[in-house]
């Protein structure tokens, strides 16, 4: 059973810390906004409901928006920044 449980967590391509994600707004300098879309099942009605998050990441290099990128959380690099762009898929 234990052996199960270790193998299922080795086989998970997604690390916990790590999000993918689509570059709605590059405005500002070293920072990008993402945006996060993930599908939960309602509680009461059973339906599939798409939730969304804005995250701002820290970038050095320039990302058009519509890009989907992978981002990592990381230490809080400003008031609202708390995650980075590991790179551009």
């Amino acid at each position: 059973m234990a052996e199960n449980k270790d193998e299922q967590s080795k086989s998970s391509s997604k690390s916990p810390g790590n999000l993918q994600g689509i570059v709605v707004k590059n405005k500002m300098t070293k920072t990008v906004v993402v945006e996060i879309r993930r599908k939960v099942m309602h509680p009461l009605y059973k339906k599939v409901v798409t939730k969304k998050n804005r995250l701002k990441a820290h970038t050095d290099i320039s990302i058009p928006e519509g890009s989907t990128v992978l981002l990592a959380e990381t230490r809080p690099i400003s008031k609202d920044k708390h995650h980075r762009v590991v790179r551009v898929l």
